[in-house]
């Protein structure tokens, strides 16, 4: 086999591991959080779907979506209403390219790795932001405002907490960050682990952060006129969300593939820490009330922002200590 062939095998492989990846990982996400939420409320949650504990509700869910009509409001926008779903997921798909789950298990080991998924992932909301203004619809449109202020809060202390991080490794690289890890860590980033978190939880938009979506006032805000398997790509885009916060959140803050035998079990221990902070999320859901928009902005302006930038003085500080 020549060498570009070899190459281009490889291309291939890789692109398909991480399109497997992202077709099995949100589903897992999806359907833990069916049972984890039914057990933490005292209920049964889906059981008859593919027998053992319901495990294939998310397969039945999926085929309901493919049943129903695909219905464009007569006042829509068409094309950008068709549009939104694939640029609310595609930006996950991206991101999901370029997180390692160890050195040598990575699609596209990207020099500024870090900067490369936060402004892919920061793109996935412009798709909220076109579903709502396409569909003609007061409660869509009312959902995708409050998306846009959503992010414009939430993505500085996101990224301070990242740079924090980014700077006790001395790289941007994500490989490079997962290597310099050591578990005091946990400790001294421990203020940026939870800023990045939180900020991360109201980046996609999930509870308590949700206020976008709060049926009790907006019906499904920006997704109210979405039948079908546009409606299921936005569900998919919320869980593909949530698996590359948690993966990014292993990486920077719980050292991904580091731990006993991580030379053979190093992505073993990256997908379980991803599962672990996966939970997280989940249990946050069940645990916490949605906050009105004005504590949700009060809490980053004035709560995260200072936050972040106290353990980046910090950090700073530290670094420069030691050299």
């Amino acid at each position: 086999m020549s060498v570009d062939a070899a190459l281009l095998a490889e291309i291939v492989l890789r692109a398909v591991c991480v399109l497997a990846a992202f077709l099995t990982l949100p589903l897992l996400v999806g359907q833990t959080e069916h049972k984890v939420m039914a057990h933490m409320q005292g209920r049964l949650g889906p059981m008859y779907a593919g027998g053992f504990h319901g495990w294939a509700q998310l397969v039945a869910d999926g085929v309901k979506f493919l049943q129903k009509e695909d219905i464009v409001p007569a006042r829509a926008d068409a094309q950008v209403f068709r549009l939104a779903p694939a640029v609310a997921l595609v930006p996950y798909l991206v991101a999901l390219a370029v997180i390692p789950l160890s050195p040598d298990w990575v699609a596209a080991d990207v020099d500024a790795g870090l900067l490369f998924v936060l402004a892919a992932s920061a793109v996935a909301v412009l798709g909220t932001l076109m579903a709502g203004w396409s569909s003609a619809n007061k409660y869509a449109l009312l959902g995708s405002m409050r998306a846009a202020a959503q992010l414009l809060a939430y993505e500085l202390p996101l990224v301070l907490a990242a740079a924090s991080v980014a700077m006790a490794a001395g790289t941007l690289s994500l490989t490079g960050i997962g290597e310099a890890w050591q578990w005091w860590w946990l400790v001294w980033q421990f203020p940026a682990l939870v800023v990045f978190v939180v900020a991360g939880l109201a980046e996609v938009q999930r509870p308590p952060f949700d206020m976008p979506i709060a049926e009790s006032e907006l019906v499904a805000g920006p997704y109210t006129e979405y039948t079908g398997l546009r409606f299921a790509l936005f569900l998919l885009s919320e869980y593909a969300g949530v698996v590359v916060l948690s993966a990014l959140t292993a990486v920077l803050f719980l050292g991904a593939w580091q731990g006993p035998f991580a030379e053979v079990l190093g992505p073993v221990w990256t997908l379980l820490k991803t599962g672990l902070v996966a939970v997280l999320v989940i249990w946050l859901r069940v645990a916490w009330p949605r906050l009105r928009e004005d504590q949700l902005q009060r809490l980053a302006w004035a709560g995260l922002v200072p936050i972040a930038l106290a353990q980046l003085a910090l950090t700073a500080v530290v670094v420069v200590l030691q050299t």
